[in-house]
């Protein structure tokens, strides 16, 4: 399923990213077209989305797309994470009192049932303590424990994948400005004159793949710094809630 959510995110925002390349291609065309046909004193004003649309193409197809596909990937693991992550969330208080309950009424079996009912890794973990109760209590302990772990691991499992894109997208960026610094040195030593234009116009679009890589790198980290603080959050409540599920499970084997 999750991996279902993540194709269906990169396949989206796919889409997304080809067809504002080729809107913004179309806007460039139509609007040299437009300054050849017509004399104009006066340039329209352009959306702060045009600009950027208009800045990526002049960096060039070569070095822009590998930026562009770190940032897809990128937002794609971010976004299945953000959900899967949201989705793990669960009322603990309202878990362990109806476990508690459930205990009083119906026993082992009642709690087991409601725990299959909710959703949750803690629920889940909650449930393969209590189908080891019949084992004694420390085998209830270790399943929690051990369960735990293996649910610590499924939250944290891609984000690695997110530090991978935030440190490859700039050095993408670096390694575009470095060969676009040497093309501009090559049509310098091709012209025999070191003319200003030449020169401007080498070096802008060159530095154009180190902004956007920047770019695609703050925005990555910031959703990786939200996810972080996600898992931590989630991991520091199912500690805490183990800790009072074993509790429980301790004065109701003494009863």
């Amino acid at each position: 399923m999750k991996k279902l959510i993540a194709l269906l995110m990169i396949a989206g925002i796919m889409t997304i990213g080809y067809n504002s390349i080729v809107s913004a291609q179309d806007a460039t065309g139509s609007a040299e077209t437009t300054s050849v046909g017509m004399q104009t004193d006066e340039a329209a004003p352009r959306t702060f989305h045009e600009e950027m649309k208009e800045r990526f193409i002049e960096g060039g197809p070569v070095w822009m797309a590998p930026i562009l596909l770190t940032l897809i990937f990128g937002l794609a693991i971010a976004m299945e994470r953000i959900i899967y992550l949201t989705l793990s969330g669960t009322n603990t208080t309202k878990l362990l009192n109806g476990i508690e309950s459930a205990l009083a009424k119906g026993g082992v079996e009642e709690a087991k049932k409601l725990c299959r009912d909710t959703r949750g890794p803690v629920a889940s973990i909650f449930y393969q303590g209590l189908m080891r109760y019949d084992n004694g209590i420390e085998e209830v302990e270790k399943a929690v424990v051990s369960y735990g772990s293996v649910i610590t691991g499924r939250m944290e499992s891609g984000i690695s994948w997110i530090s991978l894109f935030i440190a490859l997208a700039p050095m993408l960026g670096f390694l575009g400005t470095v060969v676009g610094m040497i093309q501009a040195f090559d049509d310098i030593a091709a012209a025999g004159d070191i003319s200003p234009q030449i020169v401007a116009n080498g070096i802008k679009i060159a530095l154009l793949t180190t902004v956007f890589g920047l770019i695609v790198a703050i925005f990555l980290q910031i959703l990786y710094n939200y996810i972080i603080s996600k898992v931590d959050s989630l991991i520091g409540s199912m500690e805490d809630t183990s800790i009072s599920f074993m509790d429980m499970m301790y004065k109701y084997t003494k009863k």
